[in-house]
């Protein structure tokens, strides 16, 4: 069994799109019109072709329980997912430098750095460094 594609819901999924691919760094996989506004738009890790797959999913804008669970993730300060990087120090630079929002700055905890940060259509995400 592999793990193929995981879903983010996301408040716009073009914004997402944006975020993911332009300030992130990660890779657009697949992007199919599926009608009414709505797109099977998938990212991947630039540096891990053909690995997991995230579905930046409309969800939120269609379907009630998927907005409160998103707003009640964020509220509570819970990132809906978690991203490996090699270096996190120089990747909090580089996204601050992009105006990126953190809401935990780089702490170690033990064996690994993490760090929280605003993915600007309705979700936290975790960065992560293990060392």
């Amino acid at each position: 069994m592999k793990i193929k594609t995981l879903s983010i819901p996301v408040l716009d999924q073009q914004k997402a799109l944006d975020f993911y691919t332009g300030t992130l760094g990660l890779k657009l996989k697949t992007d199919i019109d599926l009608g009414g506004g709505n797109r099977w738009l998938t990212v991947e890790s630039a540096e891990e072709e053909n690995g997991a797959e995230i579905l930046l999913e409309p969800a939120p804008l269609h379907f009630e329980p998927s907005k409160v669970f998103q707003t009640a993730l964020k509220d509570a300060g819970i990132p809906i997912a978690q991203l490996e990087v090699d270096d996190l120090k120089k990747e909090h630079i580089r996204l601050v430098d992009a105006g990126v929002s953190f809401t935990k700055e780089p702490t170690s905890v033990g064996t690994a750095i993490i760090a929280t940060l605003d993915d600007t259509c309705g979700n936290l995400l975790m960065l992560i460094q293990i060392l």
